[in-house]
């Protein structure tokens, strides 16, 4: 007996386009799309910044208020006397994952035909986001050491001796948790969008995708926020307790 089966929706999970360059392979997918949301926020910054005036305009007054939003993340988690040397990371970390999310969520890119794969968001690619967070580990190691010296490592031993193994499990918690969180949420996301787009392809995926672009930048969101926190909290260091 055979039986016959309507394929309703298909979805690709972990097929990607590989460039081969000398020894190595080349995520295409994430090139492309980082590269492009890279070229949108240097293209907005330069426009909006290039004829600054005592009295703004539109422009000048939004970009005015993106950046005090994010000198108030760092300032809340980093402190009033170190924020301002980390405001260009803090705010660079946010504004790429924002950017890479959107471009996930409002860009067609299914329109697009590539020889395998499909273009998507660089932060649904669990290489982006390990290597978002591995940047913020070494920035709050550098921040401790920078602030405080070799005394920076007292912190494994404190209160008490006995939370050293535990408190160097935590400093390989704090990416994994991180890259995963916004991994997997971005990845969740697109894969419900694309799901309910093949199953009911015009009523149903607008809400859905209004609510991944709310989703979307909560995660950048805590992402930046997060990492303002670690560094927050090795400035603070052995000295300060």
């Amino acid at each position: 007996m055979t039986f016959s089966f309507i394929q309703l929706s298909a979805v690709e999970v972990g097929k990607h386009l590989y460039w081969k360059i000398g020894n190595y392979n080349v995520h295409g997918q994430v090139f492309l799309v980082s590269w492009l949301v890279i070229f949108i926020l240097v293209a907005i910054s330069f426009i909006g910044t290039r004829n600054l005036q005592k009295i703004p305009g539109q422009l000048q007054n939004f970009m005015e208020f993106i950046l005090e939003f994010l000198q108030d993340i760092a300032k809340n988690q980093i402190g009033e006397h170190d924020y301002r040397s980390w405001v260009p990371y803090i705010s660079t970390i946010f504004l790429f994952i924002l950017g890479s999310n959107w471009a996930g969520a409002l860009i067609p890119w299914k329109l697009i035909s590539l020889p395998e794969g499909e273009l998507a968001a660089p932060t649904n690619d669990i290489n982006t986001t390990v290597a978002l967070s591995l940047l913020t580990s070494f920035a709050y190691f550098y921040a401790g050491i920078n602030k405080n010296g070799l005394g920076y490592f007292l912190r494994y031993i404190e209160p008490t001796p006995v939370l050293l193994p535990i408190n160097i499990l935590e400093d390989f918690t704090k990416p994994l948790s991180l890259s995963f969180r916004l991994f997997g949420n971005i990845l969740a996301d697109e894969l419900v969008v694309s799901v309910f787009t093949l199953l009911v392809p015009i009523i149903i995926p607008l809400p859905v995708m209004i609510l991944g672009l709310f989703a979307s930048s909560i995660q950048a969101l805590i992402f930046s926020t997060l990492s303002a926190a670690y560094i927050g909290e090795a400035i603070e260091g052995h000295g300060e307790h």
